[in-house]
């Protein structure tokens, strides 16, 4: 049998040996790896803490990387107060712009699991799955010799490695085919569509906040296992391996030369790459913003844009989910922000009236009563935020496509813009806080579980989390759910509002107006 051209050039070197194509994934998997570590840092130091339950209470965190102690009193630290900002030599970018970290974070995410396809099938096409892959149970055996060997300061001899001994080929068939996929399978669950669609995924890991753990853990252990690997290439028959990796041939002295210095160019080039990524995207922020997201938005329109959350549809929570404790990300306007929302307020927002209008034939205004007449439902859901935390409540309230169809609208009107009587708690970019805001779709603003919630597990809507009315849209992450709700307006293009991002933190904080992920 003929074997395909491509996998013909690229058994072309030795024999289990390291063939070109080796070569280049490899230092492919070292450049995105990189990437991802450190963009997935400046995500975590957005919520410095992990846990294995999905209410994220004050001192239920198993792990946190901040000395903050988090008070039971709602509002008296939010969310936002948690983050912290890291140095861009540290963090992809850096300086707090957790929207960009996580848009790097995706795109390297596609483009390592295509390289990693593309390494495997090479694998198995080229027969030098044999590497990897132990082919009899004396691999156990002689792995422990091989560990009580190093365990002792020793070096096992260069004859174990054929090319490489029985503990590194398990510890590379884990690596390969174990914490890898892990990694993969984790990640989605970050992603308020895909368990809103999918409620039982997360419940493989034990829960949302149980695979961000073992997401973290995962990525603990590929440093942990870099820099060994590292350490083992340059201390252990370092010529031999400098060669084989470098050079894709057998040992040779005069070979040595080359291959250091591929080396020390190739890492040198890395790690330039690395920190170039930080510093290249806090030039133009805004750019990086559109080109990051843009290069994903149509692998995002043909996966999750299908994605719709049917929490409430399969019941995915019972009243006894409901989280003791629920972060807030922002505080209430206060006299400079909104004396019309305090003036509200202090009425008990009976004077209150949702102004719906924008480009329709005839505008209205509804009271809180007039809401309740229309339509109400209840959902049991759990609110997603892109920090990290996670908290379930029940959300009573109108959906909003019940509220959209009190009006009607005009030619051109292609998205839904909803209006907050609070600002933006801070602006990323330091000019003065703003009226918050978002766009939705229209897509958006018609699923199911997309309400106008005026009540919160069974009582009013409190203060602290949107009285009298805040958006909810469960396929999307938080920022996407204004609180202190003043009007619903269709427009034409949310490129004509604000920034042209689509929202305040889509605008600020350089978030994705497609918050599904």
């Amino acid at each position: 049998m003929m074997m395909h051209p491509i996998l013909q050039a690229a058994t072309s070197s030795t024999e289990l040996g390291f063939p070109w194509w080796l070569q280049v994934t490899h230092l492919v998997n070292f450049l995105f790896l990189g990437l991802l570590v450190r963009s997935g840092w400046e995500i975590l130091a957005s919520h410095p803490r992990l846990y294995w339950r999905n209410d994220c209470g004050p001192d239920t965190e198993w792990l946190k990387f901040t000395k903050d102690k988090v008070p039971s009193e709602i509002g008296a630290f939010t969310a936002r107060d948690d983050q912290r900002d890291l140095h861009p030599l540290i963090s992809l970018p850096g300086r707090a712009k957790i929207g960009i970290g996580r848009a790097w974070h995706g795109l390297i995410t596609t483009l390592w699991v295509l390289n990693g396809l593309i390494y495997v099938v090479l694998l198995f096409g080229t027969g030098q799955w044999r590497r990897l892959i132990p082919t009899s149970w004396s691999v156990f055996p002689e792995a422990w010799d091989s560990l009580k060997i190093y365990a002792g300061f020793g070096v096992p001899s260069i004859e174990h490695f054929q090319p490489y001994d029985a503990l590194q080929q398990l510890m590379y068939t884990f690596v390969v085919f174990v914490l890898a996929p892990l990694m993969i399978v984790t990640g989605p669950v970050m992603s308020p569509a895909v368990v809103g669609r999918y409620p039982w995924y997360p419940k493989l890991f034990g829960g949302r906040q149980a695979a961000r753990s073992l997401h973290f853990l995962g990525m603990a252990f590929f440093v942990v296992f870099a820099v060994m690997h590292v350490a083992l290439v340059l201390l252990v028959h370092r010529e031999h391996n400098l060669v084989h990796m470098m050079m894709g041939e057998e040992y040779d002295a005069a070979l040595v030369g080359q291959a250091v210095t591929r080396v020390i160019v190739g890492v040198v080039v890395v790690v330039a790459l690395w920190i170039a990524a930080s510093y290249v995207s806090l030039i133009d922020v805004r750019k990086s913003q559109r080109v990051l997201y843009g290069l994903q938005a149509p692998i995002k329109k043909l996966v999750l844009n299908p994605m719709t959350s049917r929490q409430r549809a399969r019941q995915v929570f019972t009243e006894d989910d409901i989280s003791p404790f629920h972060w807030v990300n922002t505080r209430p306007p206060d006299l400079s922000q909104s004396p019309e929302w305090l003036a509200l307020r202090d009425g008990g927002f009976r004077d209150f009236r949702l102004e719906v209008g924008g480009l329709v034939r005839e505008p209205r205004s509804f009271s809180l009563d007039e809401l309740r007449e229309i339509a109400a439902q209840d959902q049991i859901t759990m609110h997603t935020c892109m920090q990290g935390w996670t908290g379930i409540a029940k959300w009573s309230g109108i959906p909003l496509r019940e509220v959209l169809a009190q009006v009607e609208p005009l030619e051109g009107a292609d998205y839904v813009m909803i209006e907050s009587f609070g600002t933006a708690q801070h602006m990323h970019d330091g000019r003065p806080v703003e009226p918050y805001y978002t766009v939705l779709t229209k897509a958006m603003a018609m699923e199911d579980e997309t309400i106008l919630a005026w009540g919160m597990n069974g009582a009013p809507l409190p203060e602290m989390y949107g009285a009298p009315l805040r958006l909810r849209t469960e396929s999307m992450h938080g920022y996407k759910m204004v609180k202190w709700v003043r009007s619903v307006s269709w427009i034409h293009d949310y490129k004509e509002v604000g920034d042209g991002m689509g929202g305040t933190r889509e605008d600020s904080g350089y978030q994705d107006m497609d918050a599904r992920i």
